[in-house]
C-alpha cells in the first residue's frame, strides 16, 4: 500500500511553511484526513443543531447523522445492536464509567480485580482505586519473556473471588498483542466480567466483540483518525441495562417527578446531557476512511514499516530494541546506550521528526523492565520507508553528537 500522506492536510501545510514534519507518534494520536475535517466542518456550517429535540430540518439531519455514526461503530466492532454502543469522551472516561457504575456497586472486601503489568494507567488506576475504596484486592498479572500476558500466571490467579478482569489488547508501549479470546474464556469460567482496552487494536485487526465474547470494549476516536473528545464503550446489552446510569441529567430520563425518576432506554440511559455531536459525526467519517482502505491493509502497511525500522536500527551500535519480535505490531520502543530518551526526542524534534519519549503512561511495565523511559515510534498510513531512512540518519547523528 502506498503512503496516503496526501489525504492528511497537515503535511502539505507543513511543506508550504518550509517545515520538515515526519510523524512517528500515531499511538498517541493519529493525524486527521481531510474527509474527517470536512465532515465536522459540514456539520457546524451546514446543518448545526442539537440532536433528539428539534423538528426543524437541521435538527432532524443532525439527529440522523448522529444515529448513523452510532450504527457505523456498531458495525465496526461487530455489536448485535446500536443499543450496545455508548458514546463517551474517550477510553479513559469509558473505563472510569464501568469501574464506577458496574464494578463498584457490587464489589466487596476480599473480592479481586485483575489487570496486567502492561496496562496504560487509564486501565490500571481506576481499578486500583475501586479496590482501595472497597477493600478488595488488585492482582497484577505478569508478562512472559515475549512481553505478552502470561496465560499460565493468569490461570493460576483466577478463582471465584475474581469479579473483574481489565486487559489491554495491544501494549501501547511495546506493540505486543494479547490473546483476548482465551483471556475472556478463562475469566468467564470463574464468573468474572472482562473489559478490553482496544485503543491500539482498532487499526491492528478487525474487531468482533461477539467472537471475542468480551463484556465491555472501549476505544478513542483520536487514535482512529477521528477527533478528540469522543470515544465509545461497547457493552453487552443485558449488562448495560442492569448497570446504574453512568451520570444523571437531561437526555437520559423518560419521566421525572418530585419523588422518583424513570430512566430512558439504551443507549440514552448512559448518555446524560448534550452529546459531542460533531465528535460522533467525525468518528463516523473516520470509520468510513478506515473501511475504504481496510483494517487488514492498514495493519500490513504499518507492520512492514516496523519490520523495516527494526532492520535499519539494528545496524546502529548501542540501540536496544524492545519486543523487536512483535512482527505484526505498529509500535516500536527503543533505548540508546548512554543517551536519555528525552534527549533523543529533543534532538529528533529539531530535525522535524516527531516521536514520543517517557514512560508512556505505563510505569508498572517499565519498572518491571528496569527502565525509566523509552523512545517510542508508532507508524501509520502516512509514513513510508524514506522517512524511516531519515530517522536512521538522525539517530546516527545523535550517536555521534553524544559520542
Amino acid at each position: 500500500m502506498e503512503s496516503l500522506k496526501s489525504e492528511f492536510p497537515i503535511f502539505a501545510n507543513a511543506e508550504k511553511e518550509g517545515r520538515t514534519f515526519i510523524y512517528f507518534d500515531s499511538a498517541s494520536s493519529t493525524q486527521k484526513p481531510q474527509s474527517v475535517i470536512d465532515a465536522i466542518t459540514e456539520y457546524y456550517g451546514g446543518y448545526y443543531a442539537n440532536v433528539g429535540r428539534g423538528l426543524y430540518w437541521p435538527a432532524t439531519q443532525a439527529s440522523n447523522e448522529y444515529a448513523k455514526a452510532r450504527d457505523k461503530v456498531r458495525n465496526f466492532v461487530g455489536a448485535k445492536s446500536a443499543k450496545e454502543v455508548i458514546f463517551t469522551s474517550g477510553t479513559t472516561d469509558a473505563i472510569n464509567k464501568v469501574a464506577n457504575a458496574v464494578l463498584l456497586p457490587t464489589l466487596e472486601a476480599d473480592d479481586q480485580v485483575l489487570v496486567s503489568e502492561m496496562e496504560h494507567h487509564s486501565n490500571f488506576v481506576p481499578w486500583q482505586q475501586a479496590c482501595i475504596q472497597k477493600g478488595a484486592d488488585l492482582k497484577v498479572i505478569p508478562l512472559t519473556t515475549a512481553h505478552t500476558i502470561d496465560l499460565a500466571a493468569l490461570k493460576a490467579t483466577l478463582n471465584s473471588k475474581v469479579k473483574f478482569v481489565a486487559i489491554t489488547a495491544v501494549s501501547n508501549t511495546l506493540g505486543t498483542k494479547n490473546d483476548i479470546k482465551i483471556i475472556v474464556r478463562l475469566a468467564h469460567a470463574v464468573g468474572a466480567l472482562v473489559l478490553v482496552d482496544a485503543s491500539q487494536l482498532t487499526l491492528s485487526e478487525r474487531i468482533d466483540v461477539q467472537k471475542l465474547d468480551c463484556d465491555f470494549l472501549t476505544f478513542s476516536a483520536h487514535k482512529l483518525f477521528g477527533p478528540t473528545g469522543i470515544g465509545i464503550l461497547y457493552g453487552k446489552q443485558a449488562l448495560l441495562e442492569r448497570a446504574i446510569p453512568f451520570s444523571y441529567g437531561g437526555g437520559m430520563v423518560a419521566l421525572v417527578n418530585q419523588d422518583e425518576t424513570t430512566f430512558a432506554d439504551l443507549p440514552a440511559k448512559h448518555e446524560a446531557g448534550t452529546p459531542n455531536i460533531a465528535g460522533a459525526i467525525g468518528l463516523g467519517a473516520a470509520i468510513d476512511f478506515v473501511e475504504s482502505i481496510g483494517v487488514a491493509q492498514i495493519a500490513k502497511h504499518n507492520a512492514a514499516l516496523r519490520t523495516y525500522t527494526v532492520h535499519l536500527l539494528n545496524q546502529i551500535e548501542g540501540v536496544n530494541l524492545l519486543a523487536e519480535d512483535a512482527g505484526d505490531a505498529s509500535i516500536l520502543s527503543f533505548t540508546m546506550e548512554g543517551i536519555h530518551p528525552h534527549d533523543i526526542a529533543t534532538f529528533l524534534a529539531e530535525k522535524g521528526i516527531a516521536v514520543r519519549a517517557g514512560h508512556h503512561c505505563t510505569q508498572p511495565l517499565l519498572k518491571s523492565m528496569g527502565l525509566p523511559a523509552t523512545v517510542r515510534l508508532s507508524f501509520s498510513v502516512y509514513n513510508d520507508q524514506r522517512e524511516i531512512e531519515q530517522l536512521k540518519t538522525a539517530l546516527e547523528e545523535i550517536k555521534s553528537f553524544f559520542g
